[in-house]
């Protein structure tokens, strides 16, 4: 994808930061979640863990689709573009760019899986003029760009 005119796409290191600071934020209403749910329920701790875990790809596709960015990237003054030049990703822009948070979900390996997608996403996100990941094709064209 070509860069539009006055759109300045974000670099590795700042939308590493931003989601850094999203997992934090994001990690700590899924924890409490998770403790919620594990003292509510007489669930094994590996079934209980599973809707904080997933806390974590809804946090990103609502506040996405709602505002464009996650308040980690609007930290740091970044935006997700939608396919196409958008303004924002639609739900499934947004849950496909996202979709591989979800292999933490499964059970033993998935955070191996996860690894293995976050490096894929760096090195596509790093080796892109344009500075999209494999997750943002995926996802029909998104683009996090600076504000």
């Amino acid at each position: 994808m070509t860069n539009a005119v006055g759109i300045t796409p974000a670099g590795i290191g700042r939308r590493a930061g931003a989601r850094f600071i999203d997992w934090i934020i994001a990690g700590i209403v899924g924890g409490v979640l998770f403790w919620l749910l594990e003292r509510a329920t007489d669930l094994p701790s590996w079934i209980a863990i599973l809707p904080g875990a997933g806390f974590g790809f809804l946090y990103f596709v609502v506040f996405e689709v709602v505002t464009g960015s996650t308040p980690g990237k609007k930290l740091l003054g970044l935006h997700v573009n939608g396919a196409g030049g958008a303004t924002k990703p639609d739900l499934l822009e947004s849950a496909k760019r996202n979709a591989y948070m979800l292999l933490n979900l499964i059970p033993w390996f998935g955070g191996l899986l996860w690894f293995i997608a976050a490096i894929g996403i760096a090195v596509t996100v790093s080796s892109s003029s344009s500075k999209q990941g494999w997750h943002d094709t995926f996802a029909g064209g998104t683009q996090v760009v600076k504000d």
